[in-house]
């Protein structure tokens, strides 16, 4: 017969990803603890590598860990973007604003999670812990999770990625299929692989396709596509969607083609490109009473920015930054149960109005951005003008959109 265990945290944040261990270290730096719970029994590190921007440093610096994955991933200095269809380079862009060198990495998100984990306490993440319902109690919220266990807490806050349970409880509904789908890739040589430090991006009649270096003998690479609905059956093969890929491919150049060639073939997963509808953020819950959602929980984008790990950055330390100013100042006075909700409410009343409008930018950009550089699903016409005359914007408007400062953990008031 099973037991039943009642936990009690004042936090709790659903999911070890980007944005939970982001808010939970956020915390932690201001002296606040949590409980972070992570249903699978380690870190996942789902999509190998992600793009950070001039905005994900800033934030990684605010929660203290930019020192520790700098040396280990190579400062990318621009972006080389080639038509497939031509054969032509249609635009080069330098990572650098107006204040000089934009600060740009390609990491991979194993040692992101590595370097945010190892900073927290102890027995901060509670693994193998899914959470399947939650429930009211008063001010507080009790999760009942898989194992039997239930944890009553103050504050609730979802992490929990694409498919959030907390999104869910909050009235969001499930994320939108684009239509397109993506294959990502990571591939360690046993020599220096020789290619620039840049960002390289080709583009087909429906299809996108990168690679970026990581260090100096490993190469991130993705395929973006749209999938027609008889190849299901072929996508479900890795063996024959590798083939697809590489057919695609043809005359990508052959050093970069090499590289996917030697990809293992577990890496060939086809994964749907899902986001969050603009209207949603706008009128929807981001928080409600002691509940709030961040990172893929809150605003699920297309990947064709490279901001989805940026803004959950972000999130994470606006949102320890909110909740730290009200829980410190309650710390200090002795309150009701009533007033301490109320303050907790207002905190997360204030990161949903300082992140929704930055969420709804991104998720739109996004969405057009990869609409218009896969082609429009195949239109010449489209794929005409984008490599004619839109590719410069696109290569641009993706580095506009770095320029942005979550601030710090602390308010500086001087």
């Amino acid at each position: 017969m099973e037991t039943t265990t009642t936990l009690v945290k004042d936090i709790v944040i659903v999911g070890a990803g980007v944005s939970g261990l982001t808010t939970a270290l956020g915390l932690q730096r201001l002296g606040i603890p949590s409980l972070v719970l992570e249903s699978s029994d380690k870190l996942r590190a789902t999509g190998f590598a992600l793009l950070t921007w001039k905005n994900a440093w800033k934030a990684l610096e605010a929660v203290g860990v930019a020192h520790i994955l700098r040396p280990k991933h190579v400062h990318l200095h621009g972006n080389v973007t080639t038509s497939l269809i031509t054969g032509q380079q249609t635009s080069t862009v330098s990572f650098k604003g107006k204040d000089g060198a934009s600060e740009t990495r390609c990491i991979k998100r194993e040692l992101l999670l590595e370097a945010l984990a190892n900073e927290l306490p102890s027995g901060t993440i509670r693994y193998l812990s899914k959470v399947v319902a939650i429930e009211e109690s008063g001010f507080s919220k009790i999760l009942h999770l898989a194992d039997g266990t239930s944890i009553k807490t103050k504050v609730l806050i979802g992490c929990d990625g694409v498919n959030s349970v907390v999104a869910r409880w909050l009235g969001f509904k499930a994320a939108a299929f684009v239509g397109r789908s993506a294959i990502r890739g990571c591939t360690e040589l046993k020599n220096n692989h020789g290619f620039e430090h840049k960002f390289m991006q080709f583009f087909g009649d429906d299809f996108r396709a990168g690679a970026i270096p990581i260090d100096d003998k490993t190469l991130y690479w993705f395929f973006t596509w749209t999938p027609s609905p008889q190849g299901d059956n072929l996508f479900c093969n890795p063996a024959k969607l590798k083939q697809f890929v590489l057919e695609k491919l043809e005359k990508l150049p052959s050093d970069i083609r090499t590289v996917i060639e030697n990809t293992e073939l577990h890496s060939f997963m086809s994964s749907p490109l899902r986001y969050r509808h603009p209207w949603e953020l706008l009128f929807g819950n981001i928080s409600k009473g002691n509940v709030c959602v961040a990172g893929d929980a809150l605003h699920p984008m297309t990947p064709d920015l490279g901001q989805g790990g940026c803004s959950a950055l972000e999130d994470g330390v606006v949102l320890a930054r909110c909740l730290g100013e009200a829980l410190l100042s309650l710390s200090n006075n002795e309150e009701g149960e009533e007033q301490e909700y109320k303050r907790i409410e207002e905190a997360l009343k204030k990161y949903a109005n300082e992140r929704r409008w930055r969420s709804i930018d991104l998720v739109t950009s996004a969405y057009v951005v990869g609409t218009i550089q896969e082609g429009g699903g195949g239109s010449k016409l489209v794929s005409f003008f984008r490599d004619k005359f839109l590719a410069p914007f696109l290569a641009g408007l993706v580095l506009k959109k770095s320029d942005f400062d979550c601030g710090k953990l602390k308010e500086d008031y001087n």
